[in-house]
């Protein structure tokens, strides 16, 4: 039965039209038609625009009064969001968005992942969007020399990863040439000229990051305490005692490298996690060769994870039953997922974006990727929110929370350990590396952005520290290592929130458990069908 909209609906409702007059890349997440091939304004004035229509709904916020239990979690979130949004530009930390995975830099090229490639009317949309490429860059270079302007810049470690990234877009491999050529024939005049046309405005990007951006960034990674705290409220949806989180992550990461290292004695008697690795590396049934080989594996082992937990552990509506395993058009060394379109035409998808030069994945290290990024990881999680219209609004059915979502993975990944899924020592080996990373990162995260002292005494964190910690605690390529080590230094406060989300779930579990009793289907099913709320907004909500 659909419940009947409210005016706390319909101002929610209000929002995320201003959103998608604001950001019409969201139709093309959404899969909503209109605007096709068009992007937001990444100008100071785009974001201005943004921070007054925040401030306007805000207001309308206020002063329409909750009817039921769900308007009240709509309030409390549109609140939260709204005032956070003012706090941002008001800091005016949008000046420096430049990082290696989650900035304009990015998320230009990125929208081409989901757009639709099916008839000839979208590959139009596609030169389209092509052709507005080098339009957005420019309002994103206005933005950064707003920056220099206000001496809001960032790091010059950022600027110069970023830099060779950019450089790739607009070379002679495109990304933009190469999707031109999937085109249809009749379009191929039209498609290779509006890549051309991107991938030019990617090389202004490079020329202004190389020349004008590199000698006015800042030297030091750390953004410094302040704009930490700002960072870490809004990807946690809470606000955490950072020094006590810190000392937390140092004892998280001892107890998961303890963990770890008895689950190695297992693999190899008597061994250490080094000697473990290599037993399980060298084991050819363990080994997938070519990216052919991973989708292929990354697909069946999803696959069998719905098949297995659905209507045993969760219910799983019909329509998320399909999850996408895709390689990415990229080479970053990113694994994400994107939610499915609103009428489920376009599949919850999992990418992997594979560096170069890597051929080989252990399937031991993997297993528990895909059922992060899969179910009962984030596919669930979107997708119960997704498939929630005849309850939650539409804003609410998008809304996402790092610290929420990210936490709800990694609780995803110790679950299925639970339910006895990693009973496998290579497997559980690999879940607790895993685990051991996002320890890790607290510690890296909080310790260089802060300034604050290394657990091993020897001074204060630097960023030029980050790498050979990260070595220490990733058993990966050193391409992996090296991204994510370049990640947490530019994306402050975003890479902690997981293990911090997970720490919030479990507590959370643990107390509600306490007081309705330990049927933890039902408390999975009524914690997602909340949708991505900020990890306050869920204890509030759950134990009033």
């Amino acid at each position: 039965m659909n419940r009947e909209p409210t005016p706390m609906d319909r101002v929610a409702e209000s929002w995320l039209d201003t959103l998608l007059e604001l950001q019409p890349e969201w139709h093309v997440e959404l899969g909503r038609p209109g605007r096709e091939g068009e992007y937001a304004d990444h100008s100071p004035d785009g974001h201005a625009a943004l921070a007054a229509a925040a401030a306007a709904t805000l207001r309308t916020v206020r002063e329409t009064e909750p009817v039921d239990e769900v308007d009240r979690v709509t309030r409390l979130e549109l609140e939260r969001t709204l005032e956070l949004t003012e706090e941002q530009f008001a800091s005016g930390e949008w000046r420096r968005d430049l990082n290696v995975i989650a900035s304009p830099a990015q998320s230009l090229r990125e929208i081409f992942d989901l757009v639709p490639t099916t008839t000839d009317d979208d590959w139009h949309h596609v030169a389209r969007r092509l052709r507005n490429v080098p339009a957005a860059v420019d309002g994103y270079v206005a933005t950064l020399t707003d920056g220099i302007q206000h001496g809001q810049t960032p790091a010059l470690r950022q600027v110069r990863e970023v830099l060779t990234q950019t450089r790739e877009l607009a070379g002679p491999g495109s990304f933009f040439l190469g999707l031109a050529e999937q085109g249809p024939d009749g379009q191929q005049q039209e498609l290779q000229a509006a890549a051309a046309d991107a991938a030019a405005g990617y090389a202004r990007l490079s020329e202004f990051l190389a020349h004008t951006l590199a000698p006015a960034a800042r030297q030091q990674d750390a953004v410094g305490r302040e704009a930490y705290a700002l960072a870490s409220r809004s990807f946690v949806g809470l606000e955490v005692d950072l020094d006590e989180t810190y000392a937390w992550g140092v004892e998280e990461l001892r107890r998961m490298v303890t963990e770890q290292e008895e689950v190695a004695r297992e693999i190899v008697p008597g061994g250490s996690v080094a000697e473990a690795i290599a037993a399980l590396d060298a084991d050819p049934s363990r080994i997938l060769h070519g990216t052919d080989a991973l989708q292929a594996w990354m697909q069946d082992t999803s696959d069998a994870a719905i098949a297995a937990l659905d209507g045993v552990h969760v219910d799983i509506d019909p329509r998320l039953r399909a999850l996408e395993c895709r390689i990415a058009p990229t080479q970053t060394g990113g694994i994400y997922y994107t939610p499915p379109s609103e009428d489920f035409a376009r599949a919850g998808r999992m990418w992997w974006s594979v560096p170069p030069g890597v051929t080989e994945f252990g399937t031991w290290r993997e297993r528990t990727t895909v059922y992060h990024e899969g179910v009962p990881g984030h596919h669930l999680q979107c997708g119960i929110a997704v498939a929630a219209a005849a309850t939650l609004n539409g804003w609410r059915r998008i809304s996402w929370n790092s610290g929420h979502g990210e936490g709800w993975a990694l609780y995803a990944e110790r679950l299925m350990a639970d339910l006895g899924f990693l009973d496998d020592p290579g497997d559980r080996l690999g879940m607790l590396d895993a685990q051991r990373q996002r320890a890790a990162r607290v510690v890296v995260d909080i310790g260089v952005h802060l300034g604050l002292p290394k657990p091993d005494g020897s001074g204060p964190w630097r960023g030029d520290d980050v790498l050979p910690f990260m070595r220490q605690h990733m058993h990966m390529d050193e391409g992996f290592v090296r991204f994510e080590a370049n990640r947490y230094l530019g994306w402050a406060g975003q890479a902690p929130s997981y293990k911090i989300g997970e720490r919030e779930w479990t507590r959370l579990r643990d107390d509600w458990a306490a007081a309705h009793g330990a049927d933890l289907r039902r408390f999975h099913a009524d914690a997602l069908a909340l949708g991505g709320v900020g990890l306050g907004t869920l204890r509030t909500t759950l134990l009033p």
